[in-house]
């Protein structure tokens, strides 16, 4: 039987991927988009080995890092990436709401509340903030979160659900 190893051309990587027949299963890759993927993402696992200051794009790069580390474990395996992928690229609007609500819902406790928007809010006006024209106010990402949750915030408790963020974005 294949190897792994020998479909991956796997080099110098200290974990090994589950086999591509199982992920090809659990995700809309073909086993060839696997292969390709693969390769990148060990480019990726190079570059989130470099140490970032928590600055710019940095602190975004630390919430989308989470969103992909779905054990929460600090380590993002090829499988954990491939899944989150399947589902950006190919999944359902619901998954890729699904998805997205758990990148905004930082401590994992089911809601999105205005602390949590905002730390992601500031941390996409942090990165964009100074390229655009004109300039950003910096009460911007205050008046984006206030807007956010006047939409998402249907019964008005300050947090926002998974039903409701769904709710919000399909209509």
């Amino acid at each position: 039987s294949d190897k792994i190893e020998d479909e991956l051309e796997m080099t110098t990587v200290c974990h090994r991927p589950e086999g591509l027949e199982q992920l090809e299963a659990q995700t809309n890759f073909t086993k060839r988009e696997l292969q390709v993927l693969y390769r990148g993402f060990k480019n990726v696992r190079t570059l989130l080995s470099l140490p970032l200051c928590l600055s710019d794009a940095s602190m975004y790069a630390h919430y989308l890092f989470n969103a992909f580390d779905t054990a929460q474990n600090g380590s993002v395996k090829f499988e954990d990436f491939v899944m989150a992928l399947s589902i950006l690229l190919r999944g359902t609007v619901h998954e890729k709401l699904r998805w997205t609500f758990n990148l905004y819902d930082i401590n994992k406790d089911g809601c999105i509340n205005k602390e949590e928007m905002m730390d992601i809010v500031k941390a996409i006006y942090d990165m964009m903030g100074k390229y655009t024209y004109p300039v950003l106010k910096e009460d911007a990402p205050r008046q984006h979160v206030e807007v956010f949750f006047q939409k998402m915030d249907k019964n008005k408790d300050g947090v926002v659900t998974l039903d409701e963020f769904i709710e919000s974005c399909q209509e």
